[in-house]
């Protein structure tokens, strides 16, 4: 009786001995991931507009009478942004 209630301690010393909550990272495992980060959810070259949906991040400089970083001022030229 005794060597069965032995042989059963070790057993399940031997199970919980094992057992593991979270196991540890395989060594040299690469620090990058296959996630891929994006904008408010909509993906990359997309953001989220004023109503909730997806809008594509593009703008048509022919559509723009200024180049980039500038605005039309009041009298109708080109000033740059913050002036």
């Amino acid at each position: 009786m005794m060597r069965h209630i032995l042989g059963a301690a070790f057993v399940l010393a031997t199970i919980i001995g094992s057992a593991q909550a979270a196991p540890l990272a395989p060594v040299g495992a690469p620090e990058t991931s296959d996630i891929v980060a994006v904008a408010g959810g909509c993906g990359a070259g997309w953001h989220r507009g004023p109503y909730g949906g997806c809008l594509k991040n593009y703008a048509n400089p022919a559509a723009h009478a200024c180049p980039r970083g500038y605005h039309i001022g009041p009298n109708g030229g080109c000033r740059g942004n913050g002036r």
